[in-house]
């Protein structure tokens, strides 16, 4: 028996219909995984991450499934109880596709995945020149997905860029079988009020990005709005960036003489080392609650 039916989706929709906002934080290798690993309970596979770090490409849809379901993989066996939610874009083009990428994910240990409605060439979701599918060719693709998954949670995402059909679209979504809503790039808070009305019961997710479209809120700030999940999908991947230009500027200063700093062999082979795990021992069903 597979992953599927372990539970993945079910703990994470447990933790979405808690009375507290979940924190997915954005990695984009094991590495970066491995630290957010030991800060929150829930892990986002970010899209503009994985093209960033696999590919060296920017976020406009040259990601091939197999890589992220690989992926995908590599986190489970070390995060056997974190949330592990998965952008899929737009499932890779058409409905078959995705509907095969849904099923493999969930057989590798998934929480969840985010489908887009966009249009090809597509286009990281804070950034301009965005276009998307009509919506019942949307809505056709998105139920053949509710309908190849086991227990996966499914986050139905709008890139919309209007407020009207933003609004539209979350209604729309949102009356649906999908677990929650995403309207993408949402460019300020009165936007995210009407979005959190027209989603009516169903969850509300709200991804921001540095330098993205929407809004820099906190916490308080979205369980405020009413938003259950809050998606960050690149401070890992932002942060190594400003970290490791930093330090090869330093290196340079020095000529070639390595610095002093926090992080050496010792201190990254000990974080590593968590992920070896206990290798006589099955991997665990996901908790209810996360423990440290």
């Amino acid at each position: 028996m597979g992953y599927g039916a372990t539970g993945y989706g079910e703990a994470l929709r447990r933790a979405v219909a808690s009375n507290r906002i979940t924190p997915v934080i954005g990695v984009y290798d094991m590495m970066s995984a491995s630290i957010a690993a030991r800060h929150y309970d829930a892990l986002f596979v970010s899209g503009f991450g994985l093209a960033a770090s696999h590919y060296g490409l920017p976020d406009i849809g040259f990601i091939a499934w197999p890589d992220v379901v690989a992926f995908v993989q590599r986190l489970r066996l070390a995060f056997p109880r974190h949330h592990l939610l998965v952008d899929i874009d737009d499932g890779y083009v058409d409905a078959e596709v995705a509907c095969h990428v849904v099923r493999s994910l969930e057989q590798v240990g998934a929480s969840g995945v985010v489908l887009e409605d966009q249009r090809r060439p597509r286009r990281c979701g804070h950034v301009g020149g965005k276009q998307v599918l009509p919506l019942p060719e949307y809505l056709e693709k998105l139920g053949r997905v509710l309908g190849a998954r086991a227990d996966l949670f499914v986050v139905a995402r709008t890139d919309a860029t209007e407020e009207p059909e933003m609004l539209r679209r979350a209604a729309a979504l949102a009356a649906t079988d999908a677990d929650a809503v995403l309207v993408d790039g949402v460019p300020s808070v009165g936007v995210v009020r009407g979005v959190r009305e027209a989603a009516g019961a169903k969850p509300v997710v709200f991804n921001q990005i540095a330098g993205g479209r929407s809004p820099r809120l906190d916490l308080a700030d979205l369980a405020g709005l009413g938003v259950d999940v809050a998606i960050y999908s690149t401070p890992c991947l932002f942060a190594a960036h400003a970290a490791i230009e930093d330090a090869l500027v330093e290196l340079k200063r020095r000529d070639g003489a390595l610095p002093d700093g926090p992080i050496g062999v010792a201190e990254s082979q000990a974080l590593l080392a968590r992920n070896t795990g206990d290798r006589g021992t099955p991997v665990p069903r996901p908790a209810p609650e996360f423990s440290r």
